[in-house]
């Protein structure tokens, strides 16, 4: 792997792990007795949510969604689309929405009027990084494992196109 665009690690693999378990014991607590699905967005939440998951102690499903940008002149140019939907049905379940990142909370909002429109019983979110400083949408955030610095990020799902994700830890990329 060319490793020139790896800055500064921002977060180590263990304190990675370290605050995930944190959360996964969290939410086991508040999910305990209730009927809990996993929904992820591809590509970046990837490794978030396979070890999210592995800490949350209950059974439960998981599923996932994939967005992606509109070139299509007819539409909205960049408008936001669903590549994948939901295969499990969420209706009168408790979902929990895991995410790599909140920036602005735009696409988020999309994704929460999308899965609400499927009648979960609940609609909580959990993310691996939270960029409140970019925030234009009001969304609030059930499980946050960190609060992330005003950089580029890659790692552990994290990317510059499309390279970079499979590092154990976040580091800063530099150009």
């Amino acid at each position: 792997m060319d490793l020139s665009g790896i800055g500064k690690i921002i977060f180590t693999q263990e304190q990675i792990q370290k605050r995930i378990a944190e959360v996964g014991s969290e939410i086991t607590r508040d999910y305990r007795d209730k009927d809990l699905v996993v929904v992820s967005v591809l590509k970046g939440s990837l490794y978030f949510v396979a070890d999210l998951t592995r800490c949350i102690d209950l059974p439960l499903e998981v599923d996932f969604l994939s967005i992606g940008l509109s070139s299509d002149p007819i539409q909205k140019a960049g408008a936001v689309h669903f590549t994948k939907d939901l295969d499990i049905v969420i209706k009168g379940r408790d979902v929990l929405l895991a995410e790599d990142v909140i920036g602005t909370g735009l696409t988020l909002g999309y994704i929460c009027q999308h899965l609400e429109a499927y009648e979960p019983a609940s609609l909580k979110i959990c993310t691996l990084l939270d960029n409140p400083a970019e925030r234009l949408l009001t969304i609030k955030i059930d499980y946050r494992c960190f609060e992330m610095p005003d950089t580029f990020l890659i790692g552990y799902g994290l990317d510059y196109r499309e390279k970079y994700r499979n590092l154990p830890y976040i580091a800063e990329f530099k150009k």
